[in-house]
């Protein structure tokens, strides 16, 4: 018993650490998405960049169709914990791991 407390005392102490590294992107930022395979979901965002998030699972709808998110107040879409609503079919997924490119060096001025 004392091995489970310690256990559930360690892992609720590293959850705020873990929801702090989480990846979120800002609702308005989105410019497009688009997936190809319904496992992977790319996102084209204003800066120019593309993210590519690793759905949980397959969401094979949405490979045809557009998607609508179910976004908090707040307009933030985090990994791991944002879902999105297929449309037409009413198919739910939800979002993995984002790959994140690495930011471009700045030119020399």
């Amino acid at each position: 018993m004392k091995v489970l407390i310690a256990t559930l005392a360690l892992l609720s102490a590293a959850s705020p650490a873990i929801a702090a590294k989480a990846v979120c992107i800002q609702n308005r930022d989105i410019v497009s998405t688009h997936s190809d395979d319904g496992k992977l979901l790319s996102i084209k965002l204003r800066d120019g960049r593309t993210l590519v998030n690793h759905l949980q699972g397959i969401c094979t709808d949405l490979r045809h169709e557009g998607l609508v998110w179910n976004v908090p107040g707040t307009g933030e879409i985090c990994e791991f914990q944002q879902s999105f609503t297929v449309l037409n079919s009413g198919q739910s997924c939800t979002l993995g791991k984002f790959d994140v490119p690495a930011s471009k060096p700045k030119p020399a001025p």
